[in-house]
């Protein structure tokens, strides 16, 4: 009886097992095989992540030139594999299947779905630990409230409130490099420090010591995630089996808890001893005042507020620093270009601070910085499940696909920007986004697109020009002083 019940369970297992990485895979590639859509073949177990793993190494081996082209090394096996199996082809992780997607007019029907077709993917294991289940990754109703709450968070009078902050820490780090006049300092670094010190102020109305604390913590997190990223784990195995990893990060996630946590109790507590009629107006005050309203319907949970604060900390101050030091590579190989940003900052402004009003004036060093943006984006893929068995373009998709659009290959697209798309050419953008792209927005996609378009787009974007601003107000050799005597290092 029991060794029957055994053989039944161990029976149904292995049907499943087969079911899932062998019936499932090969029909869903036969499916768009029948379709024009190919690609690296299904391998039983890892799919087709070891030859992505190898042509990483293969690129990370070749010897690494000062140019703009990097969708080969960032991004190896998409390039290989667009230039073997077209422009959209089929990959693998394990026995789930990914539909790589580079063609504009069907990135433009995926990202404006408003049906709730194409969604978030479920991150699950270490990865949930960094993003939690708030606003970047959760649905529905949820989602439309944390939205509405955080576009309220950083609408247009929001941001000019936080100018003064954000102007204050611009002139902190130039105090900083002028004491380094002659010598080299570390411009990714300093942009670190900046960007952590602006979300701390502004955002959070918290010390730069607290703010750091947390990313220090986030970019050790992040680390331990981006190593195991290419590991094909069976789902759940980490709550039987912990490695070394596992356990560490572990011991970080609940440390940047416990961060966040006093940084949470001391408004609150403000409030409740009577230091301050309300929670403020920052970002920090617009979730606690949420998830103390009166309504208990309308209330978001504690777990809500420490996830919505992990993903601001962490998209705040990775994409901004890495764009600036971006930006400043690029004046410094450019020098023509580091000149006019300067002679229009300073025929605006003179030595006077800047002003809201006066940001949208600023077209030069819009252009640089959409031209950074477009070589340099923060976001390397854009990832969606698709939900149900839908019809995309000519396209016959099966659900549970994810879909990957490559910001990366898109803005690097010759039939959009021409032969010279590698290179550094911010007059692209002299006519505006419309022009340059020759009317189709999903060519141009450093945030997004539609409903899900970043929400801290226009905080980003004025950090990013408060950074610009304040160098271009100190005379044209703080670049060498970056980045080393000959402008190019």
């Amino acid at each position: 009886m029991i060794f029957s019940f055994f053989l039944s369970l161990i029976t149904l297992i292995l049907i499943r097992v087969i079911h899932k990485v062998l019936w499932l895979p090969f029909r869903i590639q036969h499916m768009l095989r029948s379709q024009g859509i190919t690609g690296p073949p299904y391998k039983i177990i890892h799919g087709s992540t070891k030859e992505s793993l190898r042509l990483k190494q293969q690129a990370r081996d070749g010897p690494m030139e000062l140019s703009h082209d990097i969708f080969p090394r960032v991004q190896p096996s998409f390039y290989s594999w667009m230039k073997l199996y077209g422009k959209n082809f089929l990959t693998w992780t394990g026995p789930q299947p990914h539909l790589v997607i580079t063609e504009p007019e069907l990135v433009k029907e995926i990202l404006t779905n408003k049906e709730g077709i194409f969604q978030k993917i479920k991150v699950q294991g270490p990865a949930k630990k960094l993003v939690g289940d708030g606003l970047v990754m959760t649905e529905g109703a949820k989602w439309s409230k944390l939205r509405k709450l955080a576009n309220h968070a950083f609408y247009a009078e929001s941001l000019k409130g936080m100018i003064p902050a954000m102007i204050a820490s611009v002139e902190n780090m130039l105090e900083n490099w002028r004491m380094y006049e002659g010598k080299e300092i570390e411009v990714s670094k300093e942009f670190m420090v900046f960007s952590s010190e602006v979300i701390s102020r502004t955002a959070f109305g918290s010390s730069y010591l607290e703010g750091k604390n947390i990313f220090d913590m986030l970019m050790k997190l992040g680390f331990l995630i981006f190593k195991n990223a290419d590991k094909v784990r069976p789902f759940g195995i980490e709550k039987i089996w912990k490695t070394q990893d596992d356990i560490e990060s572990d011991k970080i996630e609940q440390s940047l808890r416990d961060s966040l946590m006093v940084i949470l109790r001391k408004r609150e507590e403000k409030v409740l001893t009577g230091q301050a009629d309300n929670f403020g107006s920052d970002f920090l005050g617009s979730l606690l005042r949420v998830h103390h309203d009166a309504d208990k319907k309308n209330r978001i949970s504690l777990d809500d507020v420490i996830d919505e604060c992990k993903v601001f900390f962490l998209a705040g101050h990775e994409t901004t620093s890495s764009l600036l030091s971006w930006t400043f590579l690029l004046l410094a190989i450019h020098t023509d270009w580091q000149d006019k940003a300067r002679k229009e900052v300073l025929e605006l402004f003179g030595q006077e601070n800047p002003t809201a009003e006066g940001l949208p004036r600023l077209k030069t060093a819009s252009m640089i910085i959409n031209e950074a943006l477009r070589l340099y984006g923060p976001v390397a893929s854009l990832v969606r499940r698709v939900a149900r068995k839908v019809r995309v373009g000519k396209y016959v998709l099966p659900a549970n696909m994810e879909l990957q659009i490559s910001p990366l290959a898109l803005h690097r697209n010759p039939e959009i920007w021409g032969e010279d798309a590698h290179l550094f050419k911010p007059e692209r953008f002299a006519e505006g986004i419309a022009t340059a792209t020759r009317n189709n927005p999903m060519a141009f996609l450093p945030f997004g697109y539609g409903p899900r378009t970043c929400v801290g787009l226009n905080f980003a974007n004025n950090e990013r020009i408060f950074g610009r601003i304040g160098f271009a107000k100190v005379h044209a050799k703080t670049l060498s002083i970056l980045f080393g005597t000959n402008g190019h290092k």
